[in-house]
């Protein structure tokens, strides 16, 4: 009795046909004019690169060599986004974030306000931006006529991070009455306020020897008892030390979802701590972690 050894081949197309061999082998796709296709090498490498990356540095070049000429600015932006068939929102938002890191507020006012012409990028994070960049402009009527707009829209639903930054630009004005207006609003809504913002509250009462009112502010607000830190990679929580209000008060103008460095207890410091993982909280109250200071010192809009 015969027995094939082989099985026939099975054709695909016209050209191309596959052979199927033996169990445990993989299968082979032969050509059937030339046999295998041959792999060959890339001898090239492209070096235009048309990502966002690209088209936002290409975008901050442009308006940094402008003028403060609102005609000119807007020109600009509107020729850049000519032949684009939607608007390069992530383009822009990585443009402003550069922008943010190198202090340029004028033009991150220029930017941020033409694109909200446009109805692009109306966003929380956008306004936040434009905030910051005002009150680093010392435009502070401006900032508080858009503090007052936000508010007024969003009164149940106001970020934490914009009652910081308006406590924080008062504190550092000793605009005391307007800040005591925000810190109230903040606490008729439930907005629990970070301990950044407690310690320049109890600061400017301490200076006014408004004392009893230091005191309720400290009983209804007490320094949290616990913290978190990275250890080998690991999010930790310990025990915190007592804190010291004069290292909140010595610097407190920064932004609302971070706070001054701060000594991390003995069990971390004798172990390999590693700070460069972003944290929802670093405390019960919803502190940003100590160690991004350090990192944006630079940029640090207060």
């Amino acid at each position: 009795m015969l027995s094939l050894r082989f099985c026939p081949a099975v054709f695909a197309k016209r050209l191309e046909s596959v052979q199927f061999w033996r169990r445990n082998t993989n299968p082979v796709v032969v050509c059937a004019a030339k046999g295998p296709r041959q792999r060959y090498p890339r001898v090239w490498k492209t070096k235009t690169r048309i990502g966002t990356i690209s088209k936002s540095k290409k975008l901050v070049d442009t308006i940094k060599e402008l003028s403060n000429v609102k005609e000119e600015v807007y020109g600009a932006l509107d020729s850049f986004i000519a032949w684009e068939l939607e608007f390069p929102l992530i383009t822009v938002k990585k443009a402003l974030k550069a922008l943010e890191y190198e202090n340029e507020w004028k033009r991150i006012i220029q930017v941020t306000k033409w694109m909200l012409s446009k109805g692009q990028g109306r966003t929380m994070g956008s306004y936040y931006m434009l905030l910051n960049a005002l009150a680093e402009d010392g435009r502070l009527e401006e900032a508080e006529e858009l503090w007052t707009k936000l508010f007024t829209e969003n009164l149940e639903s106001m970020p934490r991070n914009f009652f910081d930054k308006m406590i924080s630009i008062y504190y550092k004005r000793e605009m005391h009455d307007k800040m005591f207006e925000v810190f109230a609003d903040m606490d008729e809504l439930g907005v629990k306020p970070t301990v950044s913002v407690v310690a320049m509250v109890g600061d400017v009462f301490q200076k006014l020897n408004m004392l009893d009112k230091y005191q309720k502010l400290m009983k209804k607000y007490p320094p949290p008892k616990k913290e978190y830190c990275y250890i080998q990679g690991k999010r930790v929580k310990i025990r915190s030390k007592p804190i010291d209000q004069s290292r909140y008060v010595r610097n407190p103008l920064i932004k609302a979802d971070e706070e001054t460095p701060r000594t991390l207890p003995e069990s971390c410091e004798s172990t390999d701590v590693s700070l460069n993982k972003p944290s929802d909280n670093l405390y019960e109250h919803g502190v940003a972690e100590s160690s991004t200071i350090k990192h944006n010192e630079s940029i640090d809009p207060f």
